[in-house]
């Protein structure tokens, strides 16, 4: 599963390999409310064709209409903005008056839409800087929690993994789990020594690490916009990867088990000379409470978990798998 932003990529790549006209539409900046944030991308084909979504769907429409009643005729960069009046921001289902300005660029060849690809697909984190005088295209290395930048002459936008994940376990549950993150801009490690799990290992666009847990852990060097998740049930595993990843870092650390074996881990954990601070970092048992049974309904409910971390949201008691349990037993 591609991200939406690598999913309008290669759409226009191959448009423009298939020799037909396309633009590239950015959202660059918002005004009160707005369906979707800056940075968020639309690609139109001059044959009707359209990937990914800048609103609601009422701008897109009239993007459409308008090269359907007009077709393709920029040659620049330009910049439209849409919802400026009261009956404007009703037309384009602009709610509370919102106001949503874009950047609509034609491509070629020269857009550099190939390298980028290429080199996306090594993982690279980049800037794609945009001339919005003549459409010359730069590309660069982003540093981590770059955003996009606009100036009169250019538009910077960051493509690539924003945030990274480390699974620990290539079992199905981690191959979900690897699935669904890949898609949300994570750049995902599944990291399992056991042989066994090798050869049925099949996630597109995710490593499998033989190595164990712990030295893949120091070896990443987790920051603030890394996440861990360990899967395995083994604690030989799981609490290797633990034991130093609450010790960097990353935004989020969990593991996967019941009430029963979480309180085992942590005292094991608190041997391994894990402080309390460290341990209150952890999440476990991980995911939201809801209700989930398989392992898709379980990668759901850790994501939504991790998510809300990630976005600093404060998640009351009731949704946590622990106090459900409790309620229920």
């Amino acid at each position: 599963m591609d991200s939406i932003d690598l999913e309008v990529l290669k759409a226009c790549h191959a448009w423009i390999k298939s020799g037909l006209s396309c633009e590239l539409v950015t959202v660059i900046r918002t005004w009160g409310s707005s369906p979707r944030p800056e940075g968020s991308t639309l690609a139109i084909c001059s044959n009707g064709q359209v990937v990914g979504s800048v609103s609601g769907g009422c701008i897109e429409d009239d993007l459409i209409d308008r090269v359907q009643r007009e077709g393709m005729q920029r040659v620049l960069p330009e910049i439209v903005t849409y919802g400026i009046s009261a009956d404007e921001a009703h037309r384009f289902g602009l709610p509370c008056g919102g106001t949503i300005q874009l950047a609509i660029e034609p491509l070629s060849e020269r857009s550099k839409l190939g390298e980028l690809l290429q080199r996306l697909q090594k993982f690279e984190l980049l800037t794609r800087r945009l001339n919005l005088k003549t459409g010359e295209v730069e590309l660069g290395i982003a540093e981590p929690g770059q955003q996009l930048q606009l100036t009169d002459d250019s538009l910077q936008t960051v493509h690539g993994p924003r945030w990274r994940l480390l699974i620990i376990g290539a079992g199905q549950l981690s191959r979900f789990l690897a699935s669904i993150a890949v898609g949300m801009d994570y750049q995902v490690t599944v990291c399992d020594p056991r042989e066994e799990y090798q050869a049925g290992w099949q996630v597109e666009g995710v490593q499998l690490v033989h190595a164990m847990p712990d030295d893949l852990v120091m070896e990443m060097k987790l920051d603030s916009r890394s996440a861990v998740v360990a899967l395995t049930h083994d604690p030989k595993l799981d609490d290797l990867a633990l034991m130093e990843a609450l010790k960097s870092e990353a935004f989020y650390v969990g593991a996967i088990g019941s009430r029963l074996n979480n309180a085992k881990r942590r005292e094991r954990l608190k041997e391994f000379d894990v402080s309390d601070a460290q341990l209150s970092k952890l999440h476990g048992p991980i995911g939201l409470y809801i209700g989930s049974k398989t392992p898709a309904e379980i990668a759901i409910s850790i994501l939504a978990e991790l998510t809300a971390v990630k976005n600093h949201i404060s998640l009351p008691d009731e949704v946590s798998v622990e106090h459900a349990k409790s309620l229920l037993a």
